[in-house]
């Protein structure tokens, strides 16, 4: 990407209070949470070593989506991001049901995460049951994120920043188990990675299979491209943000499944139920399964705490274009839009009642509903990119950065979000998952239209009144 000076504004109403540090480390703690510390088991079971072929293409597409924000975030930064980008490329309606669902999706991963953490806390103090965990849980990252982006900015930096040291740590043990530079234990090399049954014992499908769960870990980098509008300079700020966004999780990632499947073989059983904690424990590191259920906990709360204010933003957003509540535009004396946190955390405050009835199928549920919304929001933003590109070169706009490879590499990630999808509609769980995402993108879009046209009639009533 080439980079051209560019005076920026941000959203009005919102105090721009985050530093480019904070922004990447909000990125890095919405998309390293459960998906990476316990889903990451399942996809090995699946795909066996060959599982790393499934996260470099997941990692692939996360990489041109976020270079495609970057380039829409630089030109014309806004707290509503790829929701606003729809707008201005495909319309009111497309604005509308993208920003919407997404809104939903993060209000009930919010839910899910409170409640995922809830679950583990539950086993070390028994006598306080998980639905007094989940209330605590989101009252206090819901007053965390009322008291100002600025102090915000600085916890959750922090927050994030636990999960990264200790992802950093397990890499540093793992390569050193890897080479045998551990006292006492065997080098274990990396025969794993071909041995019980090769490097792909469940072949191409097995591949295919595991990015299914793959992609959904990823999601959550998304958020860097809403809190830019918060940042002193979003235009200048943006290419670093992303660049080291990119990077870190790739590496987090790939190098975290990397040693996971070069320690153990791939179908132990203690892979499947932890991964981490099953490396950790054949190094005899000591305490194993409470450092892990800490670091789980953390890396829960800490995306919980992004999607809070990712959610709150994105609804003010809507609020500012006509697209939500006009209440969800009040903002308090520190710049937060409180209204619009409140109403983001409302269903939080649901789940409480939920785990206290249904204890036992909550999670399951709420994973459910999240389904595949994040397919659909990063195919909107590549439309999206493409269209307002083509419109920008037409009008001889100068942008302050631009997509490298730009049609192909803006087209590939389509290509791959397509085949993704087709993937999806082979798996009978995923395939349920996919419709019912659909459908509510589909009801979405028409209530927009729907409320555009009774506002538009509502309008042409007043004037007619008038005259």
């Amino acid at each position: 990407m080439t980079e051209v000076p560019l005076t920026t504004t941000t959203t009005k109403g919102l105090h721009p209070g985050l530093t480019r540090r904070q922004i990447s480390m909000m990125g890095l703690g919405g998309a390293i949470g459960a998906g990476l510390f316990v889903g990451s088991g399942q996809a090995i079971g699946i795909a066996g070593p060959a599982v790393l072929i499934s996260y470099l293409v997941a990692g692939t597409v996360v990489i041109l989506v976020m270079a495609m924000l970057a380039e829409m975030v630089a030109a014309r930064p806004s707290s509503g991001a790829f929701s606003s980008f729809a707008q201005r490329a495909m319309g009111r309606s497309a604005g509308s049901a993208v920003g919407w669902l997404y809104w939903i999706q993060l209000v009930v991963v919010i839910a899910a995460e409170a409640t995922g953490a809830a679950g583990i806390v539950e086993g070390w103090v028994p006598g306080v049951p998980a639905w007094i965990w989940v209330l605590v849980f989101v009252t206090a990252l819901a007053a965390v994120n009322l008291f100002g982006v600025r102090n915000y900015g600085r916890f959750e930096f922090w927050f994030a920043a636990i999960k990264v040291f200790a992802i950093i740590a397990f890499l540093i043990v793992g390569v050193c188990a890897i080479l045998g530079l551990i006292p006492g234990v065997a080098a274990t090399g990396v025969h794993n990675l071909v041995a019980h049954g090769g490097f792909a014992p469940h072949g191409i499908t097995g591949v295919a299979a595991a990015l299914l769960i793959v992609v959904f870990a990823f999601g959550g980098t998304e958020v860097v491209a809403i809190a830019a509008a918060e940042s002193d300079d979003p235009a200048h700020n943006i290419r670093r943000i992303v660049r080291e966004v990119m990077v870190r999780i790739l590496v987090f990632y790939l190098g975290s499944i990397f040693v996971i499947v070069a320690v153990l073989p791939w179908n132990s059983p203690e892979v499947l139920d932890g991964p981490f904690s099953a490396v950790l424990a054949t190094l005899r590191v000591p305490g194993v399964e409470l450092v892990m259920s800490l670091i789980v906990v953390m890396a829960l709360l800490s995306a919980m705490n992004a999607n809070i204010y990712g959610a709150s933003r994105m609804i003010y957003s809507l609020g500012e274009r006509g697209l939500a509540p006009r209440a969800s535009v009040r903002t308090s004396e520190h710049g937060v839009p409180s209204v619009a946190v409140l109403a983001s955390v409302a269903f939080g405050f649901v789940t409480v009642g939920l785990n206290w009835a249904f204890p036992e199928v909550v999670l399951g549920l709420l994973l459910n509903v999240v389904g595949s919304s994040v397919l659909v929001i990063w195919t909107a933003t590549a439309l999206a990119q493409i269209i307002l590109r083509r419109r920008a070169e037409r009008d001889g706009e100068t942008l302050p950065m631009r997509m490298w490879g730009f049609p192909w590499l803006s087209v590939l990630c389509l290509l791959l979000l397509a085949g993704i999808m087709t993937l999806a509609m082979s798996d009978p769980t995923a395939r349920t998952q996919l419709l019912l995402t659909f459908g509510l993108t589909a009801l979405l879009l028409i209530a927009a239209r729907v409320s555009a046209r009774r506002s538009s009639a509502t309008t042409r009533g007043g004037s007619a009144s008038a005259q």
